[in-house]
């Protein structure tokens, strides 16, 4: 299908042009992003790394950005070298109660990315008493969307990774509290919910009979700022890494771009089309048969609304 969208029809690209995803791998680029000329969009995280990438990215193609960020301070920094299309509103995932002032606060936006995250860090807790990556990258954004989906006219990104690939839900146990703590398997669960959770929302979307799109994104393997705050010897090997193997953010983010913004699969899921999904321009990315299961899917939405108290109001 081609989804009509403002400027042009995404997606539907004469081939030998860029973006064009006939006969052969997709080269999508900043470059390809419709005219998002008044549309609004709110963007977690996006004081750093691939969010802001993400808000300098749909600032230029004409759209107004709503920063949602913990860190005021840098996000201001960063806002003011957008331009007046960016806008800065405090939010922590990390506490519920920030999350209900944001969304009671913040007006309609025609899309939510889900973008923030935190990875692999030693065992901490939320405002609330959640594991840390559990509850700031899944429960934090599932409450998010929750409060905020009225308000959402087109679409929710929610952003996961290929570390979803060693992630495993444990619903006797999400937070870490009957077994010994691993941080790379708390981080793969975590990412893990962020996948399945954008399915299943998509899932009652369409049950509901709402043309509102739930799609999810990865970045691939990107060199963020994301892995030096992981507390660990990760941080000492990962320039090594980054030198050898990882692109950039600006590439990173594009497959949360043409999530946001081209024409899409509902439930669809996006990630770069090179190097086992490491590297290169975004196209559909594969997941793993944990992602695809619908009654842990359904079970974790019910442990997430009874965690966060947030009840999903689909109309």
């Amino acid at each position: 299908m081609c989804r009509q969208l403002p400027g042009r029809i995404a997606g539907c690209d004469t081939p030998g042009k860029p973006g064009s995803r006939l006969g052969g791998v997709s080269e999508w680029d900043i470059a390809d992003i419709p005219d998002q000329s008044g549309r609004t969009f709110i963007v977690t995280g996006a004081n750093g790394g691939l969010g802001e990438v993400t808000a300098r990215a749909l600032a230029g193609a004409g759209a107004r950005v709503i920063m949602a960020c913990r860190n005021e301070v840098k996000a201001r920094a960063v806002a003011d070298s957008i331009g007046e299309r960016a806008q800065v509103r405090r939010l922590d995932l990390a506490d519920l109660d920030s999350v209900r002032e944001f969304a009671d606060a913040v007006g309609p936006a025609d899309v939510l990315i889900n973008n923030a995250g935190v990875m692999a860090l030693p065992l901490t807790h939320t405002a609330q008493g959640f594991e840390m990556q559990f509850g700031t990258n899944h429960l934090g954004h599932f409450a998010l969307t929750g409060l905020l989906l009225d308000k959402i006219s087109d679409r929710i990104v929610t952003v996961s990774s290929g570390a979803h690939l060693i992630g495993r839900i444990n619903l006797a146990d999400p937070n870490w509290e009957h077994r010994r703590y691993n941080r790379w398997q708390a981080y793969g669960q975590a990412k893990l919910a962020n996948l399945m959770f954008a399915r299943e929302l998509q899932r009652r979307l369409t049950l509901h009979g709402s043309d509102k799109l739930s799609v999810s994104a990865h970045p691939g393997y990107a060199a963020t700022d994301l892995m030096f705050h992981t507390d660990s010897l990760v941080h000492l090997i990962m320039p090594l890494g980054n030198r050898i193997l990882a692109q950039s953010a600006e590439m990173g983010a594009l497959p949360s771009l043409y999530a946001a913004t081209a024409d899409v699969e509902p439930g669809g899921f996006y990630g770069p089309n090179r190097l086992g999904g490491m590297r290169g321009h975004p196209g559909p990315s594969g997941s793993s048969a944990a992602s695809k299961d619908e009654v842990t899917a359904r079970r974790l939405w019910d442990l997430s609304e009874q965690l966060t108290k947030v009840t999903y109001n689909f109309g």
